[in-house]
């Protein structure tokens, strides 16, 4: 099960299909880590957008990736191929730390508008549709990635959730979901004001957030990965010398809750990064979690290291080389930590 803040397992959908999240995870001492092992088996026309001109597609290449061109430099991301893979592939490890739902909230089970801010490649938004034909669906984000062919109630626009929201008073939502958003937002108390202004009365928002620091809870000193806590007190430190923090999943609850929401709930998920556990499901989960890191730690270095602490490209592709080599070492165990924080606009 999940941990949760709130002391109980969470109250949204059912985690029947969900690994067993123990407090500790045990060890597959059975083998050496490796992946052999059998068991890896427009009517929203107030919406503030962009038109999709040139220059929206007018995007910054650097260092071999390429960047958003809408309010260029405000995300530090790529959102190239590889990046929109990386994306796609965080999807599927969320969807199965939650067992294949996509969300914990427990919301309405007829929604009737929905709304996904920093989509992506907007597969969440697409596969919300999917399930819950009832809901009219718009995500929005910086980069205009998203593909044409999507289901007939999902619509896609470019634009800054740090903007102000023009939407009108009958265009609320009854959910709005937002998903990995640190290191992309300034000022969360102003984000998550215009949410609640924005959700109906009994509408709910939830916010899928990952900690900055990885951890193991065989090797507590992190002695097997000090390229790895260097390049974390590096980000941390760029987010915030560039002014948006990476390191706020645990603050979300106590957000939610000064903005006025009510039955805000954090709930907990350790996510194993390799094939150490011996919990078959969390064995499979980590064997794509630490493709994922793998990938992650140039998305996460390039803009950081050398546009905002004024490192060498060959400097920074030391490091990250180091870094790579210490997640695909089978005995530093390490695990992430996923928090999925969720509360409701009062209905009164």
């Amino acid at each position: 099960m999940a941990t949760s803040s709130h002391g109980a397992t969470g109250q949204g959908v059912a985690q029947s299909n969900a690994p067993n999240f123990e407090a500790d995870i045990d060890v597959d001492t059975s083998v050496d880590g490796g992946d052999s092992d059998s068991a890896l088996g427009s009517e929203d026309g107030s919406l503030r957008s962009a038109s999709v001109t040139s220059s929206v597609y007018g995007y910054r290449y650097e260092n071999g990736r390429r960047y958003h061109a809408y309010r260029e430099g405000k995300y530090l991301l790529p959102n190239d191929e590889a990046e929109q893979d990386r994306l796609d592939l965080h999807h599927h490890i969320f969807q199965l730390t939650l067992g294949g739902h996509l969300f914990r909230a427990p919301i309405d089970p007829n929604p009737q508008r929905v709304l996904d801010f920093g989509t992506g490649t907007g597969i969440w938004a697409i596969d919300f549709a999917d399930e819950f034909p009832s809901a009219s669906v718009i995500g929005t984000d910086l980069s205009p990635i998203q593909p044409s062919f999507v289901p007939p109630n999902c619509k896609f626009y470019v634009d800054d959730v740090e903007s102000e929201w023009t939407f009108n008073a009958d265009e609320a939502f009854d959910f709005i979901h937002g998903r990995g958003m640190g290191g992309s937002i300034s000022d969360w108390d102003a984000l998550y004001r215009r949410v609640y202004e924005n959700l109906k009365p009994g509408g709910w928002v939830e916010m899928q957030e990952y900690e900055a620091w990885i951890g193991s809870e065989q090797d507590p000193s992190m002695s097997r990965t000090p390229a790895f806590e260097e390049l974390t007190g590096l980000i941390i430190k760029a987010g915030e010398k560039f002014g948006k923090r990476f390191d706020i999943a645990q603050e979300q609850k106590q957000k939610m809750i000064d903005a006025g929401f009510v039955d805000v709930h954090d709930d907990v998920y350790k996510v194993p990064l390799g094939t150490w556990p011996k919990d078959p499901k969390l064995k499979q989960i980590g064997m794509y979690q630490r493709e994922h890191m793998i990938l992650s730690v140039e998305s996460f270095t390039l803009a950081l290291l050398t546009r905002v602490l004024n490192w060498s490209i060959e400097e920074t592709q030391v490091l990250m080389a180091k870094v790579k080599a210490e997640f695909r070492d089978p005995e530093a165990r390490l695990l992430s930590m996923f928090h999925f924080v969720y509360g409701r606009k009062p209905s009164g």
